[in-house]
């Protein structure tokens, strides 16, 4: 008998680390992972872990042969830093792996004559401002507004938004009486910060770079203006929008991609934050031209009225709590 467990790709990443903690401690999940790279000591103690890559089709085809997969988290991902420099390599992992996860998911859901659950993250960069003028006129955006992303991560992440809603829409099969489907729900992510793990390449880290920096007596140059405001969250509430879209009942749901956030700052801001917590920080501007011009191309803010509304979404750490009670404690203890 194949053993019912919750799928997790990208898991050794940011996301992936919270999430494995939050799942493991719900004493009837089975979490199996799945990730190029090894898990650390104390996560491999709370996960079956697979090491491969999600484009590794018999590898997948193992999974589904000794798994039944109730519920996908589908984190891996390039990300958009990297993305630029890698494109084609951004493609086969961000869009035909996701693909690939997705004809999975459908299969299950046929053979189990109930859906999967296929929980993906998005990104702030599935959009795509033409000019700071514009940003200006529409600082808060909403899902389906200014999809225009200029990166490649941002063009992956909103096909795969596609991809997802019409499988989710249109390969379904009959099972007794009722139709069954993939289910697909997607959350757009801003800027995430996270206390526990290390910046991993994307656009938004300057803000946990700088927090990073500061408390192991480092200098550091912001690779973007200090005028420049983005959204940001902390990484438990990531993980709370994750497992609350996914626990939502599907008849309260009206979309497929909902937006989430909790505060907006400009990099000024987030340095005299961290300039709080460690006075003595060496905190300097420096832009790199490439990064500048991806972060203005982003939104200063998410409207998450959607969530807010149909699932109860509400970020638990507003800017104060974020810095004081989750941030500068976990990262001062880090660096002791």
């Amino acid at each position: 008998m194949r053993k019912k467990v919750i799928l997790i790709t990208g898991a050794a990443g940011e996301i992936g680390d919270a999430l494995i903690h939050r799942l493991a401690a719900e004493q009837h999940n089975m979490v199996l992972t799945l990730d190029v790279r090894p898990l650390s000591g104390e996560q491999r103690r709370l996960a079956t872990h697979i090491e491969g890559s999600i484009l590794d089709k018999p590898l997948l085809d193992r999974l589904v042969s000794e798994y039944e997969i109730d519920t996908i988290y589908h984190l891996a991902a390039l990300l958009s830093t990297r993305a630029e420099f890698t494109p084609q390599a951004a493609h086969q992992v961000n869009v035909e792996g996701t693909l690939g996860l997705l004809e999975l998911a459908r299969e299950q859901s046929q053979w189990r004559s109930r859906p999967v659950k296929f929980i993906f993250p998005s990104s702030v960069a599935a959009y795509g401002m033409p000019d700071m003028e514009t940003k200006a006129e529409c600082p808060r955006v909403k899902e389906w507004e200014w999809n225009y992303p200029t990166t490649m991560y941002g063009g992956n992440k909103l096909y795969c938004e596609f991809l997802g809603t019409y499988y989710s829409r249109n390969f379904m099969q009959l099972a007794e009486e009722s139709p069954v489907k993939l289910d697909f729900r997607a959350v757009r992510f801003p800027g995430l910060i996270s206390a526990f793990t290390l910046p991993s390449g994307g656009t938004t880290d300057y803000g946990p770079e700088m927090l990073h920096a500061a408390a192991q007596g480092k200098p550091y140059d912001c690779f973007v203006e200090p005028d420049r405001v983005l959204p940001f969250m902390a990484m438990p509430d990531a993980v709370d929008a994750l497992l609350d879209l996914a626990a939502a009942p599907l008849e309260d749901l009206n979309h497929v991609v909902y937006n989430v956030t909790s505060f907006s700052l400009s990099a000024a801001q987030i340095r005299e934050q961290v300039l709080q917590a460690f006075p003595d920080a060496q905190i300097g501007f420096k832009p790199d031209h490439k990064r500048q011009c991806i972060v203005d191309t982003w939104p200063m803010d998410m409207d998450d009225s959607a969530a807010r509304e149909e699932w109860g979404w509400v970020p638990k750490y507003d800017l104060k709590r974020c810095f004081e009670e989750y941030l500068v404690p976990n990262i001062k203890e880090r660096y002791q």
